[in-house]
């Protein structure tokens, strides 16, 4: 309902532990891979919808065989663009030599995208232009095998600067100061010095050149690569990564910010940013997809050895609650539970905001993804009233009559779908002026679904910005001539921005911002304001772990309802008939639904890595003076 935040991406790597032939006999294709990717893609692509890539490393190819393809896009559905391409090339490769057909080695060898190791990136662009050079994956080429690499991450570093510096200082230029370039980088610089150690004591060994690169791929610690380049990291990310001659990775960082999960069987070996897209693709149960756990990486060797390996020392598990919240797609057996739960605890905060009166009251929600805790929120109301029905039936007795037990049973919440969104309308042109018309006219809402003063609940995944429910949806909503409309979260206030994926990057974007900045200038305590950036500049340079975030001091002289109840008079249009509520979750009840994801930096600036603290005091930095920056 709110403005759409932009998205984490999402990363899928497939590993096939048996020969090409073994799937075209068994599952009639020698592109069970590339199928399985365009699948693992589509069913992560709420994760990514700015642009989409894919790569893949053919195995034991003879010199002078393309043995990696890579093929990205930014067209407007990227992943479909992606496949089609390949598709095409394939399939002219077939009319060029229908021989090709029923012959899997010539496939592997003369068909590019077909191979045993497969990385696929779905993209929203949380940083950078969305062009195809900003698109994943990244690869960083050289002519020696072992020294090719291929990176794709969901990540955002907080200390770039650092990084790029780093880089210069072990005497690279790297082109950008990017994190996936800066981190790619790191990696490939201790690639790098592994193989060529390598290289060296195999031939000490008396091996000639021929004979060391299948040794070099044998012997090459990918952990002990990883460890290094990974030393001075901050930042959330699940990071994975191929290398020329087969090896491949996924490394999670240390709070379990990002997610990964994996499978293993005899045939093949699959990572990816959701639990639920393995088990749709895969066929497999939940329990047999694991966790990818905090700081560690899961190993593929080119002869498929499968290890899990500590790189780092793990954190204090902060797994982002984003992703139960709103992130990830519903049909994963926790998330589902937990968003219904997120409905379920909030509902006595709204019986108060509609006193009870649930026989008046409207139950609905916007957007689509809000719909499971939605479910929740009407199962409780549900549980609600059989408490009051039996209550009722309970004091009247053996006496109540037919009708009058009619009458107590009749009662039921009031669910109805009160708006619409219309896919068909974009709001393509930037300029306010034209722009507001067509926001309002987004969706569409249901008339007759509401009686005149009729408390309408409409509930939310979250309410960031607050821009569309101010430009659009409480003056369409207004339309149906309700009372009181109640605007419910399932998720607390966004207070602080995130600097580990989600594209929340300036303090005063925030709808609780900008209330608590006005609950400020009401209580002539912006001398406050001024406090808080003076001590935000003094630590600036400071090192990061030494670093305190003073922006909670911003909003701590406040009540979360005395900033809920602001929120609601700035996000009221003025022409509006109904009195406007806004409601949000509590941090205590967002963790008794998500007690295994903890992390809520977002809402509590409870930052689990120290660069956290400097992005935030940044964007303090960058508010006050004006500056129209990212603080990371």
């Amino acid at each position: 309902m709110s403005d759409a935040i932009k998205h984490e991406c999402g990363i899928s790597l497939i590993r096939l532990l048996k020969p090409l032939d073994y799937y075209k006999k068994k599952y009639g294709s020698a592109f069970y891979g590339v199928n399985k990717m365009y699948l693992m893609m589509e069913k992560q692509h709420n994760r990514g919808q700015d642009g989409a890539g894919f790569a893949s490393i053919k195995l034991d190819v003879q010199p002078g065989q393309r043995y990696m393809s890579r093929v990205r896009s930014v067209q407007s559905q990227p992943i479909q663009d992606i496949f089609a391409q390949i598709t095409d090339r394939i399939n002219r490769a077939f009319e060029e030599n229908p021989e090709y057909i029923d012959d899997t080695e010539a496939q592997k060898n003369y068909i590019p995208y077909i191979g045993e190791v497969l990385l696929g990136h779905v993209r929203y662009g949380t940083f950078g232009k969305n062009s195809i050079e900003n698109v994943h994956p990244f690869l960083r080429q050289n002519n020696w095998m072992h020294r090719n690499l291929i990176v794709a991450g969901n990540f955002n570093m907080t200390n770039v600067n650092e990084l790029f510096d780093n880089l210069v200082q072990l005497g690279q230029h790297p082109k950008e100061m990017a994190d996936t370039v800066t981190v790619m980088e790191k990696i490939g610089h201790f690639l790098d010095d592994a193989v060529a150690k390598l290289y060296k004591q195999i031939k000490k060994e008396g091996y000639n050149k021929m004979e060391a690169s299948p040794l070099i791929a044998e012997r090459l610690n990918l952990g002990k690569i990883l460890k290094k380049a990974a030393k001075n990291w901050d930042g959330g990310y699940a990071m994975a990564g191929l290398l020329g001659h087969g090896d491949s990775f996924v490394l999670r960082d240390p709070s379990g910010i990002r997610p990964a999960y994996f499978y293993k069987d005899e045939e093949v070996v699959v990572v990816a940013s959701e639990r639920a897209a393995i088990q749709t693709v895969f066929n497999v149960k939940y329990e047999n997809v694991q966790e990818l756990k905090p700081a560690h990486a899961i190993i593929i060797k080119k002869n498929g050895a499968v290890g899990i390996k500590k790189i780092m020392e793990p954190l204090e598990r902060k797994a982002c609650s984003f992703e139960r919240i709103y992130f990830s797609r519903g049909s994963d057996k926790e998330i589902y539970q937990e968003r219904k739960e997120l409905g379920k605890l909030i509902f006595p905060k709204i019986l108060g905001a509609i006193n009870n009166d649930i026989k008046n009251t409207v139950f609905s929600y916007i957007p689509n993804t809000a719909e499971t805790s939605f479910l929740g929120m009407v199962k409780e109301a549900q549980n609600y009233l059989n408490k009051k029905k039996e209550e009722q039936i309970l004091e009247i007795g053996s006496s109540i009559s037919s009708e009058e037990l009619h009458q107590i049973l009749e009662i039921r919440p009031r669910i109805e779908k009160v708006a619409i969104k219309d896919a068909k309308l974009r709001t393509f042109i930037t300029q306010d002026s034209s722009r507001d018309d067509l926001v309002a006219h987004v969706y569409d809402i249901t008339y007759g679904s509401v009686n005149k003063n009729d408390n309408l609940v409409i509930i939310d995944d979250s309410i960031v910005r607050g821009t569309t429910l101010k430009n659009s949806i409480l003056g369409i909503l207004d339309r149906l001539s309700p009372k009181k409309i109640i605007v419910v979260s399932s998720a607390p206030q966004i207070r602080y921005p995130d600097c580990y994926g989600i594209d929340m990057a300036k303090l005063e974007d925030f709808i609780a911002f900008k209330a608590a900045l006005e609950l400020h200038k009401e209580h002539n305590s912006l001398s406050l304001v001024d406090e808080i950036y003076k001590k935000c500049k003094a630590q600036f340079h400071k090192n990061d772990k030494e670093i305190i975030n003073y922006v909670k001091e911003f909003y701590s002289p406040f009540t979360a309802d005395q900033i809920s109840d602001k929120i609601g008079e700035l996000l009221s249009p003025k022409e509006i008939r109904a009195e406007v509520k806004i409601i949000y979750q509590t941090i205590e009840n967002l963790h008794q639904a998500c007690p295994d994801n903890l992390g809520d930096w977002y809402f509590t600036g409870n930052y689990p890595t120290a660069g956290g603290n400097k992005v935030v005091n940044k964007a303090f930095i960058n508010f006050y003076e004006g500056k129209n920056e990212r603080a990371y």
